[in-house]
């Protein structure tokens, strides 16, 4: 299937062509004919699916329709509003409203906290067709009066896990609460979760859902290895990876702010170029600093994993867990930064002694054995990995490789280059 076949205006197809795009992702090819047919959608989606623009370019369509000749010489009205979780998230929607949307003559917004109101407000007053919000600065512009969406018709609430995760359902539901009844909605998520069903049963009236790329075939395409190694030698380890120059940038994950501040601190001091984005940096610092990540002068992004939530790079290669998570979703919410419309991407996580029963959550979850990546300058000492759970009576012998059991059967032993 291709674009064409989707039954788009030609404002909206000649802007997707303007951006390369010929051929729709599963959840682009699955969601725009039901969105064009004005039904409620439940999308279970991970982030790199393509899922912006599954509602993006239905959207833009639909109002370009609804237009009138006496509407366009009115006031704008607000009449989409897509909800997301995070200002970095909320500003790439916005991009995309704008790449598809630039022959259609219709106006958007993109509001958000942790920056000064005035120029949010300024376009507001303005008008606009499409407004894109996070939750907290949406209901401050609400209280008010900058914003009325007593004309809305369609609502999109994307990432609506991340949305639970980051505590701001009462925010979503003081949103739905004020919003027309009679609308079209639109639901995505990454996860199903029970409360992120019960949360959609209060949003969706009959929905069609589309579900693509479950968990365990969306890491299929990554290039995944784990090193185990000590706590004390990752920071060696990661300057010894990047020590290869065919890893021109990295996204690198951290548990906290502090570790990625700590990780930034340790590579600029060896020379190597490294920005942090955390929730204790300021807008403006968190959008240059992905803006020179995506222009290459910045070689490593450090992030923790709300920060990083919604970062959208192209040809991103890399994603380095620097730390496992906790929560085995969250692996696989880090990684799919990279192997985005079908490229290359390669993971690879740092595993010290106290993570190993994270480690193997994760691969429960995606259902297969992360490889191995047994000879490097930092192995974990034997000691520790007896402390790992190593029945003592089945111990290797000494100058036998420790780990080797892990290692998938039918895959030759990794090597990696040594320090010169």
């Amino acid at each position: 299937m291709t674009f064409d076949s989707l039954n788009l205006i030609e404002p909206i197809l000649r802007a997707v062509k303007t951006e390369g795009y010929t051929t729709p992702t599963p959840i682009q090819e699955q969601a725009i004919p039901i969105v064009l047919e004005g039904k409620d959608l439940l999308g279970c989606a991970q982030t790199g699916t393509g899922k912006t623009a599954a509602f993006a370019i239905p959207i833009l369509q639909l109002l370009v329709q609804r237009q009138t000749h006496s509407s366009r010489r009115e006031k704008r009205t607000i009449k989409a509003l897509i909800l997301t979780p995070t200002r970095e998230l909320a500003i790439q929607i916005g991009e995309s409203f704008a790449s598809y949307g630039r022959h259609t003559g219709l106006k958007h917004t993109v509001i958000f906290g942790g920056v000064k109101q005035l120029r949010q407000t300024d376009a507001l007053q303005n008008g606009v067709d499409i407004l894109i919000a996070t939750p907290g600065r949406l209901i401050d512009l609400m209280a008010q009066r900058f914003v009325s969406l007593k004309h809305l018709e369609i609502f999109v609430l994307d990432e609506a896990d991340r949305m639970l995760d980051m505590g701001f359902v009462h925010d979503v539901r003081r949103i739905i609460a004020v919003i027309p009844p009679k609308r079209q909605s639109l639901f995505f998520s990454a996860t199903m979760p029970p409360e992120i069903v019960k949360l959609a049963d209060t949003i969706l009236i009959k929905p069609e859902k589309v579900e693509v790329t479950p968990v365990s075939s969306t890491v299929d395409i990554i290039k995944q290895s784990v090193f185990f190694v000590d706590k004390d030698n990752k920071n060696a380890l990661l300057l010894h990876l990047l020590e290869d120059k065919s890893i021109e940038t990295a996204l690198v994950f951290t548990r906290t702010k502090h570790g990625a501040d700590k990780v930034v601190k340790v590579l600029l001091k060896h020379d190597i170029k490294a920005e942090a984005i955390h929730g204790n940096k300021s807008q403006n610092a968190r959008q240059n600093a992905l803006n020179n990540f995506k222009e290459k002068s910045t070689r490593v992004l450090v992030a923790t994993d709300i920060a990083a939530r919604g970062i959208d790079v192209d040809e991103l290669a890399y994603v380095i867990n620097f730390e496992i998570p906790e929560i085995p979703e969250t692996y696989v919410h880090r990684i799919g930064r990279t192997g985005r419309a079908g490229a290359k991407g390669t993971a690879y996580s740092f595993c010290d002694n106290e993570e190993r029963a994270s480690l193997k959550d994760i691969q429960k979850l995606i259902a297969k054995v992360i490889p191995v990546i047994e000879e490097h300058p930092f192995p974990m000492g034997k000691k520790s990995i007896e402390e790992m759970g190593k029945p003592q009576s089945n111990a290797a012998p000494r100058g036998n490789k420790p780990f080797k059991s892990e290692r998938p059967a039918d895959r030759p032993k990794k090597k990696w280059f040594s320090r010169k």
